[in-house]
């Protein structure tokens, strides 16, 4: 007679084994990222609406674009580049502003909301820790809105290539010249990288400061998370008289000038990018350890925090 091998463990058998492997099978850091996706949509619908915006805007424009395209003939390289690029490097700074907008707000509603409407009495119920939670809502602004304002952008800038080449070909010029001096997959790239060094790496602090202030204030997050930082400035101004607090807090948000070998905008797909510098810089490293102390507190204020 066969034996089932889905029987039910006897008495013998050590419950707690079998609950980590089938903790794992459930994935449960996957299905919290897929949780944070469905109830906060505009993580990928407000680069969306963004992108038709600009899009909208570019369709309206185009004509003066090929205009500006018949004096090109006289110009030197550089200036033909940033005349033709110009549109395209509006495009990817906006969503990437709108990304940013969309990170902070989600930060800082993302453990105080679950707080405020009581659906984290359910979340707690479940088989999955608060370090997974913390984890998952984290990897939202540093990973998910990365990718998705750069594939969103890739896909307008494609849009926008097409439709200049069509406008350009109509005219009567060459559709060569405009893929030849602007090189897409150059430019792709090179915004790829800037997104992971800058917007998610080198951010990391800001993102991990607010879902701290999330996790922990009762009231009005947003004044928690900015009030502080303000108050530091000031402080430091009236009694020291000098403003050091506040140029960190804008060479952090500018971005580390290691991570390429210059840093003018547009960036040039030449551009020579640095990331062994990059990743050697100790404002990078001091960030990270300044996220990782933000996001264990967090964990920790999820866990002893009531609903409110």
């Amino acid at each position: 007679m066969s034996t089932q091998s889905n029987a039910i463990p006897g008495p013998g058998v050590d419950a707690r084994a079998v609950a980590p492997a089938a903790l794992a099978e459930t994935r449960p850091l996957y299905w919290s990222v897929r949780r944070e996706l469905w109830e906060y949509r505009a993580v990928y619908l407000a680069p969306l609406a963004a992108a038709g915006v600009f899009l909208l805007g570019f369709l309206v424009t185009v004509g003066h674009q090929v205009a500006k395209m018949r004096g090109m003939a006289s110009m030197d390289a550089m200036h033909r580049y940033e005349t033709l690029a110009s549109p395209y490097d509006m495009a990817s700074g906006f969503l990437m502003a709108t990304g940013m907008i969309v990170g902070a707000f989600y930060c800082l509603g993302a453990l105080y909301n679950e707080r405020r409407d009581r659906s984290i009495l359910f979340w707690k119920s479940l088989p999955v820790s608060d370090t997974t939670a913390v984890l998952a809502k984290a990897s939202v602004p540093l990973i998910i809105l990365p990718l998705t304002v750069w594939a969103v952008t890739v896909a307008l800038q494609f849009a926008m290539l097409l439709v200049n080449s069509v406008a350009v070909a109509g005219s009567g010029q060459s559709v060569t010249m405009l893929w030849a001096q602007l090189m897409p997959l150059e430019i792709w790239l090179m915004l790829l990288y800037h997104l992971v060094a800058v917007h998610s790496l080198w951010h990391a602090p800001f993102y991990a400061w607010m879902l701290l202030v999330s996790s922990w204030a009762k009231r009005a997050p947003f004044l928690w998370a900015v009030l502080p930082v303000i108050a530091i400035g000031a402080l430091e101004r009236l009694i020291l008289n000098s403003s050091y607090f506040f140029r960190l807090l804008g060479y952090r948000v500018a971005g580390d000038e290691s991570a390429v070998a210059v840093t003018n905008w547009p960036l040039d797909p030449m551009t020579h990018v640095t990331p062994g510098h990059f990743l050697l810089s100790p404002g990078l490293w001091s960030g990270l350890i300044f996220t990782a102390i933000c996001l264990a507190l967090a964990v920790r204020f999820r866990r002893s925090r009531s609903p409110q």
